[in-house]
């Protein structure tokens, strides 16, 4: 029996993908470094604490890394870089180590198409704007680190942002997110959330359905989300909508004294 193999993703179209998940989820505080893109949130999730290197145009790496661990150091925090498959330069993962970097855990990119006839299922809600209900789904979902600046990220998420939650008597049971990249082909899924009482109802799959009901209205052609690698029960959900693994990517960490 032939083996079908799942043709490998281009490096422009990986590209497009994670510049699209920087611009999902911006910072509330960002500066330019030599092409790199720091980001800083006071703590909490790694998109909004690190380093997004996909371009760099300066002429020493190791001279770029200084600067941005200065800029950490001036918040007192540790210096993080995203490491995905198409960074630049290439051997950036090799000159952290070098410099002492701990190596993070693995997380995935999957993508899936989106269906054109998508339709939003009964029961669930979508706006531009999140509501009390939405957001105490969300925070219920995160680490108290996170908390105190859920609010503000939230706030400042790119205009096409929309907001999406399963439903039942009119209360939000679970919340989702999606934003729409800026060319219009990618659509995230993000800030997946169950109140406890609610779960193994069906609520995420319903969410899942509602994000990509908004994508199919908005002409968008694919689906995109990124999790732990090791987040097995997340990994099984969406593998069993039809998302599949993408890309992986990691973080490299340094304590600064």
């Amino acid at each position: 029996m032939s083996v079908v193999k799942k043709p490998v993703p281009d490096e422009l179209t990986l590209r497009a993908l994670e510049t699209a998940a920087v611009e999902s989820w911006p910072a509330l505080e960002a500066a330019d470094v030599e092409g790199w893109h720091w980001r800083w949130s006071s703590g909490g999730s790694i998109r909004g604490n690190s380093v997004s290197a996909l371009h760099f145009r300066g002429a020493s790496v190791e001279a770029a890394i200084d600067r941005i661990e200065t800029l950490y150091a001036s918040k007192g925090d540790a210096c993080v870089f995203n490491i995905t498959e198409v960074d630049a330069p290439r051997d950036l993962d090799a000159h952290l180590a070098a410099r002492g970097y701990v190596r993070g855990n693995d997380h995935v990119t999957m993508t899936k198409a989106v269906e054109p006839d998508a339709t939003l299922p009964d029961g669930v809600a979508v706006g531009v704007q999140p509501t009390s209900g939405w957001m105490d789904v969300y925070l219920s979902g995160l680490s108290e680190n996170r908390r105190g600046v859920a609010a503000r990220l939230i706030a400042n998420l790119p205009r096409s942002a929309v907001f999406i939650a399963d439903e039942t008597d009119g209360r939000a049971t679970t919340c989702g997110l999606t934003v729409i990249s800026d060319d219009g082909a990618l659509a995230s899924v993000q800030c997946m959330a169950t109140w406890p009482a609610a779960r193994r109802m069906g609520g995420a799959r319903r969410v899942l359905a509602g994000i990509a009901a908004v994508a199919a209205q908005n002409g968008v052609s694919r689906l995109y989300l990124q999790t732990g690698a090791d987040n097995a029960a997340a990994r099984r959900l969406y593998e069993s909508i039809g998302f599949a693994i993408t890309s992986r990517y990691h973080t490299r960490t340094r304590r600064l004294a």
